[in-house]
């Protein structure tokens, strides 16, 4: 199992892992410094982030997708889109609602979190799924080239390689240009979790928002069952990027005009009345 990954492959590898972790650093500065926005938000996007996708959603899909209508599910490409997208939309927004009820209650008053927890939700993801990932194909990759692959797959079960071999023919085969487009990827899915973060927030905040709670799940549905749709009738991964794109900015314009029409200012000292305008700006 010897393949040769090219060098501007694994550049471009690299490039995507440092934006995958650089993302969330960046916004975490920005909606800090430009802003005003709290130091917790960001960190229980993280955790929320971390629980209900990673485990609790994670745990679901184990569940249902082993049973007989769970191969049903993924035997039908609509299905399978309609389900996932549904069951993002519904463990990510109740997420944010659950985190916005509660342990970030007391910090409902500063719109400008609502920024900063999305930052942290969509940030963690981009982390989670860009950079680690691309540590363990970079890791892959250089291994492959030196010769010393069966320094890890020694170790590994049959089963284990067998699954692994496609993965390297995939390193080695793939146009690198493509392996930018999963930072495009990242910054829509993180913009996208800052505007539905804006929705369900003054979904929590204000009574007579409450339905822009089910909205967020309904636009965090479409969006991904559309990109996996696309994906499994073979739509080029940049035609559907620029779809997933246009719904991310119609998404972001939702999210502005909710921000511009409940969005109250915070009462500010008169020496930091200069400062006091960034929030009554749009949010991103």
């Amino acid at each position: 199992m010897n393949y040769t990954v090219p060098a501007v492959t694994i550049v471009f590898m690299i490039l995507s892992c440092l934006a995958g972790f650089g993302i969330p650093v960046f916004l975490f500065f920005y909606f800090r410094k430009k802003k005003r926005a709290d130091i917790l938000p960001f960190f229980i996007g993280c955790v929320m982030f971390l629980v209900f996708a990673l485990l609790l959603e994670a745990g679901v899909h184990g569940l249902i997708l082993s049973s007989a209508f769970g191969q049903k599910i993924q035997n039908n490409t609509w299905l399978f889109a309609l389900y996932g997208g549904l069951m993002a939309g519904l463990f990510e927004e109740t997420a944010r609602l659950t985190a916005f009820s509660t342990v970030l209650n007391k910090k409902i008053g500063k719109d400008a979190n609502a920024l900063m927890y999305g930052a942290g939700h969509g940030g963690f993801e981009a982390a989670y799924l860009l950079g680690v990932g691309m540590i363990s194909n970079i890791a892959v990759a250089v291994l492959s080239n030196t010769g010393k692959l069966s320094l890890i797959t020694d170790a590994m079960p049959p089963e284990a390689v067998a699954q692994l071999q496609p993965g390297i023919e995939t390193l080695a085969s793939t146009a690198p240009h493509l392996l930018l487009v999963g930072i495009l990827e990242r910054v829509f899915a993180v913009t996208l979790h800052i505007a539905l973060s804006v929705l369900v927030w003054f979904a929590v905040k204000d009574r007579r928002c409450r339905l822009l709670y089910p909205a967020a799940i309904l636009i965090h549905c479409a969006v991904d069952t559309v990109a996996v749709l696309l994906s499994g009738f073979g739509v080029h991964v940049l035609a559907i990027e620029a779809v997933v794109g246009v719904m991310t900015v119609l998404s972001v314009i939702a999210a502005k005009t909710v921000w511009k029409k409940h969005h109250v200012p915070e009462t500010e000292p008169v020496a930091e009345t200069a400062d006091a305008s960034a929030d009554t700006e749009d949010p991103v």
